[in-house]
């Protein structure tokens, strides 16, 4: 059987939903809000934050406000996804990574009122303080692989359709 390529954004956004929503559950699960638990010291840890904003948590306490961007960015996708290359296995990835993560974290925002974030890379300073990179879930990798890769697909076709430059004369 061979499935059309709405078919296949849709399997592989339901699919990246899935996982999304079972990964924040089991964190929900195993552990209490605001714990951590180290995995490789000094590196990573997983935990269980929430977060009202947006990436980097800007826009904090916006969680509303930012659940109705989302549903505006699924709606703008949905009937723009044409404009995507969404003819191609990677176009199809990318859509169906970007409205998985979208749908994910919109699920949070409104069931939870803030996403559950709960993976955590950081470096521990001399003083025993920390610098990390923010914490984040399933759903935000796959947006910002689906992000990535219409990047690359974008910035492939341009490269395809821009006609060669003629050598210079002598």
């Amino acid at each position: 059987m061979r499935l059309n390529s709405n078919a296949r954004i849709t399997l592989l956004a339901l699919t990246l939903f899935v996982f999304d929503q079972a990964s924040k559950w089991v964190v929900r699960q195993h552990f209490g809000f605001g714990e951590e638990r180290v995995i490789v010291p000094g590196f990573f840890k997983f935990v269980h934050w929430g977060n009202t904003g947006a990436a980097w948590s800007l826009f904090r306490g916006n969680n509303t406000i930012l659940a109705v961007v989302a549903v505006v960015a699924l709606v703008v996708l949905f009937f723009g996804r044409h404009h995507f290359d969404s003819r191609s296995f990677l176009g199809q990835t990318a859509l169906g990574l970007i409205f998985g993560g979208i749908t994910g974290n919109l699920i949070d925002r409104i069931l939870r009122k803030q996403v559950i974030d709960f993976l955590y890379f950081y470096l521990r300073r001399a003083d025993e303080s920390e610098i990390g990179f923010p914490a984040f879930n399933v759903a935000d990798s796959a947006i910002c692989t689906g992000v990535a890769l219409i990047f690359l697909l974008t910035w492939r076709n341009e490269r395809r359709a821009k006609p060669a430059e003629p050598l210079p004369s002598k």
